[in-house]
């Protein structure tokens, strides 16, 4: 029987390696969300005769649709042949061919791909041929890449989800394999267990079936169309969600080796002496040498009977560190991790770091029902240097992570990427708080010897006729059953003296403070590096000199077409710029270049400076945009810019302010253009 199972580990651990190696293989270098460098023709320059072809390139590789570059004339029809492919065979391109003969005028290029790291990026820009003119763009012809509101906010809590039931699968196993073994046997650990895996397995096939939907921005409805599942299968991050999945089912295998071998009861060693000894006690010189035998005896049977289940958790330890690994890199083969600099070390890292995670944030989840259940000061013990030992891991780990994702100080503040990284290290620090108050209210346990002791349940003696009301009574067993039941919680209740209610109520916050460092972890993986992020914001200055360069009309004012917004705003923050009012003006106000400017003022009416403004323009009845107007300084409080508006219709400009780190507002205000 024991040579049967310790096959099937073996067995469990050759099929965990494979995968793992499967899902390394295919990780490759490249940089962390792709982001537009430049387009052929130029965004809003304006060119003599038509092009053949509409190229953009890209700051890395990316995937392509049937549809990810669309062109449309000034009256919304299509004018692309179709098909797009990347240019003289560069991943980091992408090129659509445009039909002869196309007439003068503005027309818009909608574009969408998927990046090396799986997330979906996209946008749209015109150029003109020969002079400007009015567009008027098909609503369902332009085609964005932000995601429809209720895939993006379900796809979001998948993802939140699988991490955190990741951290229960894998802490929880941990948690038993090394600090409580004897918690294979109780109903609630294995609750807690299967909840785990069960929550993984349907979050992960929730992401399968809406990162199609996701990526397209299309409706919830699409979430069953197979064509969108298959091509998701066909990209990285669909290869790393299949793989998962297989490793799920290798993963159940192992949950029932682990419920079924340390689940078993030990065998109680036999116990020596007996009549033999029991005649040679009357020779006094003699008995203590007999007692010493006999107590080296019992040790040595006492090995023999646990070896079993030594070499049982051995086995199982081994395999649950190859699944976790395998699992891990199902997330860091299709993330940040999988792309940018030193990707060789970025990937085992991530993995590490992943995993620390679990044992740490699961570990939680299995020590407050372990604590339920009574366990002793030793398996706290126990879990406490298994969580020391994980922080300092998370820490080593996180460092590296945060420098290779920020890339620069100023990233920190200045980046929606620096800023979730700020709340996430605050709710770590507010968890180590709780865990420093964990380990006060452990070593008042360890200081009482009568309280450090694990909590036997109450034995409830078998009633008088039991046996027979339980064959003959279906009502009588189940009111012997809540009897029981009654009796076990009530004898934990009596062990829950002031310190060990102390101990859960800290544990409790540590995991209470842990789900929301999950949220931010998912919010984190899901925007752009903060590196990645200031090398676009730093980009931006060059559209804004390039069309002046390559010919692009400079907008012609005149005189009584002034359009003038103002935008009250307040970014809730102290500063003495947290609250004023925005005041953009457009001129000539109609469709084509037009000149931008905008001022801030504060509460007392005089100029002031921000750290960050940004102002763009957006269509929602054509789901054209945000298109950004690069700004250029004038003064305090002062900026200027050219803003391309193809298509008349009712606009929407928002001007995007931050007075502080941490205060920001995005005041926004409609008006119509012809």
């Amino acid at each position: 029987m024991e040579k049967a199972a310790h096959r099937r580990i073996a067995g469990l651990l050759g099929t965990l390696g494979a995968l793992l190696a499967l899902m390394l293989a295919g990780a490759g270098p490249a940089a962390a969300h792709a982001t537009l460098e430049s387009t052929d023709p130029h965004q809003n320059s304006v060119v003599a005769t038509a092009p053949q072809a509409v190229t953009l390139t890209f700051s890395e590789s990316v995937s392509l649709s049937s549809d990810s570059v669309r062109v449309l004339d000034p009256a919304g029809k299509a004018v692309d042949t179709g098909n797009p492919g990347h240019a003289d065979g560069k991943a980091d391109t992408a090129r659509v061919g445009l039909n002869s003969g196309l007439a003068n005028g503005t027309y818009t290029v909608a574009w969408r791909a998927v990046s090396e790291d799986s997330h979906p990026i996209g946008g749209a820009f015109t150029f003109s041929i020969g002079a400007p003119s009015d567009t008027s763009v098909s609503a369902t012809a332009l085609q964005g890449a932000k995601a429809d509101g209720l895939v993006s906010a379900l796809y979001g809590t998948g993802r939140t989800v699988a991490y955190a039931a990741f951290a229960l699968l894998a802490g929880v196993a941990a948690f038993v394999l090394i600090c409580w073994p004897e918690g294979a046997t109780r109903r609630r650990m294995q609750r807690l267990l299967m909840t785990g895996w069960a929550a993984l397995l349907t979050s992960t096939v929730a992401v399968l079936m809406l990162r199609g939907p996701y990526e397209r921005g299309s409706g919830i409805g699409k979430a069953l169309d197979l064509s969108l599942v298959r091509a998701t299968l066909d990209e990285r991050i669909g290869t790393a969600l299949a793989a998962r999945l297989l490793l799920l089912a290798a993963s159940g295998v192992f949950l029932s080796l682990l419920v079924g071998q340390l689940g078993q009861p030990a065998r109680p060693a036999a116990q020596p002496g007996g009549a033999g000894s029991a005649g040679s006690a009357g020779s006094a010189g003699s008995a203590g040498d007999e007692e010493a035998e006999e107590a080296e005896l019992r040790e040595l049977e006492q090995r023999a009977a646990e070896r079993p289940q030594r070499e049982a958790r051995l086995g199982l330890g081994v395999a649950g560190l190859v699944l976790s690994i395998a699992l891990a890199a199902t997330w860091v083969g299709a993330d940040h991790a999988s792309v940018g600099i030193q990707v060789w070390l970025s990937l085992p890292l991530g993995m590490l770091h992943l995993i620390a995670m679990a044992l740490w944030l699961g570990g939680l989840a299995a020590l407050l029902v372990a604590l339920r259940e009574g366990v002793g000061a030793q398996v706290v013990d126990r879990f406490s240097k298994v969580a020391f030992g994980s922080v300092a891991v998370l820490a080593a780990t996180g460092v590296y992570q945060s420098w290779r994702g920020l890339g620069s100080w100023g990233a920190l503040t200045g980046t929606e990427y620096g800023r979730l990284l700020l709340v996430k290290t605050g709710c770590v620090a507010v968890m180590l708080g709780a865990a420093w108050f964990s380990r006060t209210w452990l070593a008042r346990l360890r200081a009482a010897p009568a309280e450090a002791a694990e909590i036997e349940p109450a034995a409830v003696p078998e009633p008088v006729g039991a046996a027979a009301a339980h064959s003959e009574d279906p009502l009588r067993q189940a009111q012997l059953a809540r009897q029981q039941a009654a009796r076990e919680s009530a004898g934990r209740e009596r062990g829950l003296t002031p310190t060990r209610a102390g101990l859960r109520r800290s544990v409790l916050v540590e995991a209470l403070v842990a789900v929301a460092v999950l949220v931010v972890t998912t919010m984190l993986t899901n925007s752009p590096p903060g590196r990645v992020a200031s090398e676009v914001k730093a980009g931006a200055v060059a559209p804004a000199a390039g069309p002046a360069a390559g010919g692009a009309p400079a907008p012609q004012t005149e005189p009584g077409r002034t359009v003038e917004l103002k935008l009250p705003y307040d970014t809730k923050g102290r500063t003495p710029n947290a609250k004023g009012t925005a005041t953009v003006t457009l001129n000539p106000a109609r469709t084509g270049p037009n000149e931008v400017h905008l001022a801030l003022t504060g509460a007392d009416g005089q100029p002031v400076d921000v750290p960050e403004v940004q102002l763009a323009f957006t269509l929602p009845d054509r789901d054209l945009g945000p298109l950004p107007v690069a700004l250029t300084p004038e003064g305090t409080g002062r900026w200027s810019g050219t803003a391309q508006l193809p298509l008349a219709g009712t606009w929407v400009v928002s001007v995007q302010i931050r007075s502080s780190d941490i205060d920001q507002t995005t005041p926004t205000q409609q008006f119509k253009i012809g």
